[in-house]
């Protein structure tokens, strides 16, 4: 199952066994009244009414009088607590416990027998009361209306001390909130009273609205009200100094009844129908501590058909309006849609017919979020019964009577990835996993081994690129937030495949309009956010285009001898060598694939000039971040991109069984070198497009591997495309290694003419062979002959002892002593000894001896 629900309350195994308790002793104590009643007989009585911020759980049941008891569970401690009991037999609407235990708020309604639960009979009054409880003493009538009311007492962040004030919200089915504000007192000793209870304060803090949410986690209210029919989204902060604040407004593209009334997360919400949800709207807001916030709304079922729902990406800027299939027509739909909010997700769910992993963090791209529809059993895996989803990823099933935590299920989830063969669904699959493991070296390694078992398994998408972007990007997205702005989270720019079963309709929403000028935490990011919006086009993400226009410059210096400041290119190297020194400080273990052995420039340059180019891009753009942090963060990125690469490589030569000695030419390539080669290829064409490091020594391992399992004429078409690069390191070690059959004398001589000049020079000097002194002796009269005047001579020509009697080649060689012996013409070939004109004689005789056959 791709959604686990991790049990951190159940009211049958936590409470249960304690209230039994409760009444067995009292029975042998012969006490009478106070204590938890006779509950053999009253299971269905016993329900959760609130879960407090602290994490404390409230619940009541009634025993076999009526009498109605109020009982709290602290999830820290594990232990129960007896609050209060009211002697009568009444209905709880709504129940809240302040934060020191010293006050209770409840709200209750008295039914006739032919009652309803959701209808207040004619002259009923709903009482609600405030209750000393520390110890039991006074009970004050707050209200007492014709109407329904819920409470909530605010918890502010302090806890460290006793509150002189406490807050209390009224939510009132007539469509307002007031904050009533509750003086204490101590007497003798631990004794908490109501310092006034004749004058409580009040004040409206919202009115006329048709739909609110309590954030207990954050104190925030969310709520709705109609401006000429439009509905305009608000959140009030409540904070620690005892104050609230108006956060924003946003308008809502919903159409919401100006009769209607829905709340959302004040406690346990039995006066609706449950067996009615599916004909009800579902609207909730989610947020999380990266700055996100959403808005997930389902208006009333219209078709048995399809299902839509909208989720408002206020954070980005757009709204996704998203069209599920429901199947036949007699697929009746008899439970609400859930939303489940899961910190970088949003889980949509239809029990029996659709769940949806929604990506809010990057919802740009369908593809990176999960749609899995009836035809997997992960659509089944949830209770039928309403879930209610609360702040964090705690979900509370008022049913059962059970609060749990939500969490993707990483072993599914890569179980999933190995059996899908849907890329959509690998996609989808695979950010999950990556986002909730963060670095997580063995869902790495798993991760690992199922692309090299399955490298071509992919072709909307590159695999590798994906993994290597996407796994980069989460190992450094938890030092900021604001990365999801700067660095790319994934290869895919663009998704226009169909996912069979869902259609989506991106549309631009207007942004809230923040209503305070100075914000901390969430709220700092969440404006952060918008202001990017606003204001950032086009788009901060970092790419490599300017480290490619740099290198290839670089490179062409270097090539052709020419080189800018040696204190640039010195800095550069140095960059790649804290790349390198942070790579090996984090991975201890040594490497079966030979890598970084060599110096391999060209590598160690574009690592380099990566550092560079992205330390001045977050230097740029991450504001209030030190700097020495930042340049931490690039070398880990980096290292990050170097090492899954290692790791992928590893991993396949460790399940080929592979090992440097493969790499000795006396014998036939195998099975399993050909996969390597094949996968280093992929790992080549993956950071190629994306301008990507590779390990130092990655060429050279590559092109030796070519070398021992392609036939000499697709080696030279690899090598032709690019695909092969000759390395220094790799053509001196074929040109030591090969002898010089007939075979590898081809071989070495296509390979040479392939070199680029300077080092083609320095591998022929390494071939005793007439073919590389004949490309030496060209080089060299090239070089000689550069920009030579002919001047007149004499006739006559001083003949050496032993000279050939071959007037044309004596005219040349003298013609060449001559050029050797200026001073200009040595300054030109310094570093080029042991070529003279006499080597250039013997070279010219040997060619002519072996053209003619002699």
């Amino acid at each position: 199952m791709a959604l686990r629900l991790v049990s951190d309350f159940d009211l049958r195994k936590d409470v249960l066994p304690w209230l039994r308790s409760q009444r067995a002793a009292s029975a042998a104590a012969g006490a009478r009244g106070g204590g938890p009643g006779v509950l053999e007989n009253n299971y269905e009585s016993l329900r959760i009414l609130n879960v407090e911020r602290n994490g404390d759980i409230i619940y009541t049941y009634k025993d076999d009088k009526g009498n109605v008891f109020f009982g709290l569970y602290d999830c820290r401690t594990r232990q129960n607590e007896h609050l209060y009991t009211f002697e009568k037999d009444l209905h709880v609407v709504s129940c809240s416990v302040n934060s020191e235990r010293t006050l209770l708020a409840a709200s209750l309604v008295h039914f006739t027998k032919e009652g309803r639960k959701n209808e207040l009979q004619p002259g009923s009054k709903c009482l609600t009361l405030l209750v000393e409880i520390h110890p039991v003493n006074n009970v004050k009538v707050l209200k007492a209306v014709d109407s329904y009311i819920w409470v909530q007492f605010l918890y502010p962040h302090v806890e460290s001390h006793p509150l002189a004030e406490n807050h209390l919200l009224l939510i009132s089915e007539e469509k307002y909130i007031e904050n009533i504000h509750i003086q204490v007192i101590q007497e003798d000793g631990n004794r908490v009273v109501l310092k006034d209870s004749g004058h409580l304060p009040r004040e409206r803090v919202a009115e006329d609205f048709v739909w609110a949410q309590w954030d207990m986690s954050e104190q925030r209210l969310y709520y709705i009200d109609l401006k000429k029919s439009r509905s305009v989204l608000k959140c009030i902060q409540f904070s620690a100094d005892e104050k609230f604040n108006l956060m924003f407004e946003a308008p809502l593209d919903i159409t919401l009844s100006d009769s209607g009334f829905k709340l959302v997360n004040f406690g346990c919400d039995d006066l609706q129908d449950q067996e009615n949800l599916s004909k009800h709207l579902t609207l909730c807001v989610f947020t999380n501590h990266t700055g996100t916030l959403c808005v997930c709304y389902s208006p009333k079922f219209d078709s048995w058909e399809k299902i839509t729902y909208s989720v408002f990406y206020f954070h980005k800027g757009h709204s996704k309006t998203f069209t599920a299939a429901l199947g036949s027509v007699d697929s009746h739909v008899t439970k609400g849609l859930t939303f489940l909010n899961l910190d970088y997700y949003v889980a949509v769910y239809l029990p029996g017919h659709f769940f949806h992993l929604l990506n809010i963090q990057h919802p740009e791209l369908i593809c990176h979020s999960l749609f899995l529809t009836g035809n997997n059993e992960v659509v089944d895996m949830l209770p039928h019964s309403p879930l209610q989803s609360l702040s964090g990823s705690l979900v509370l099933d008022w049913c059962s009577g059970k609060l749990s935590r939500a969490v993707l299920n990483q072993s599914y989830l890569l179980q999933f990835l190995w059996n899908t063969r849907l890329d959509y669904e690998k996609m989808g699959a695979l950010h999950c996993v990556l986002s909730w493991g963060q670095d997580h070296p063995f869902l790495e390694a798993k991760i690992i081994q199922w692309i090299s078992e399955n490298i071509s398994a992919c072709h909307s998408f590159d695999l590798i690129q994906e993994f290597i972007i996407a796994s980069s990007y989460w190992s450094i997205y938890p030092e900021t937030s604001d990365m999801d702005k700067l660095l790319p989270y994934s290869s895919v720019l663009a998704w226009n495949t169909e996912i069979p079963g869902i259609t989506l309709v991106t549309e631009e929403i207007p942004l809230p309009f923040m209503k305070v000028h100075s914000f901390k935490g969430y709220w700092e990011k969440l404006n952060s956010n918008l202001e990017y919006i606003k204001y950032s086009k086009p788009h901060l993400l970092y790419n490599n285009s300017m480290v490619q226009r740099e290198w290839h410059s670089l490179i062409s210096e270097e090539k052709t001898g020419r080189r800018r400041s040696m204190v640039y290119v010195r800095n550069i190297l140095d960059n790649a060598m804290k790349v390198i020194s942070n790579l090996e400080a984090r991975n201890l273990e040594p490497r079966l694939t030979p890598l970084f052995r060599e110096e391999d420039n060209p590598q160690r340059l574009l690592m380099g000039l990566m550092v560079s180019e992205l330390k001045d891009h977050l230097l740029r753009h991450l504001q209030g971040v030190e700097k020495k942090k930042i340049e931490q963060m690039v070398l880990d990125y980096i290292s990050k991109l170097l090492d899954l690469i290692c790791q992928i490589l590893e991993t396949s030569w460790r399940k080929h069984h592979l090992h440097p000695s493969v790499l000795h030419f006396s014998r036939r390539a195998s099975a399993a070198e050909f996969t390597v080669f094949h996968i280093m290829t992929r790992i080549l064409k993956a950071t190629t497009s994306l301008f990507l490091p590779l390990p130092p020594g990655f060429h050279t391992l590559h092109t030796l591997l070519g070398v021992h399992c392609l036939p000499l004429h697709n080696l030279l078409h690899y090598i032709d495309d690019g695909v092969l690069l000759l390395t220094e390191t790799a053509v001196t070690r074929l040109m030591k290694d090969l002898d010089n059959s007939e075979k590898n004398e081809k071989l070495k001589f296509s390979i040479i003419v392939r070199l680029p000049p300077l080092i083609g020079q320095k591998i022929c000097r390494l071939w005793d062979h007439p073919m590389s002194s004949n490309i030496i002796s060209r080089n060299h009269v090239k070089r000689l002959l550069l920009n030579y005047k002919k001047q007149p001579r004499s006739s006559m020509i001083d003949k050496s002892p032993g000279s050939v009697e071959f007037l044309p080649l004596n005219y040349f060689i003298e013609i060449l002593t001559d050029r050797e012996s200026s001073s200009q013409a040595l300054y030109a070939l310094e570093g080029h000894d042991n070529v003279d004109a006499k080597f250039v004689e013997e070279a010219a005789l040997k060619h002519t001896t072996m053209l003619l056959g002699l």
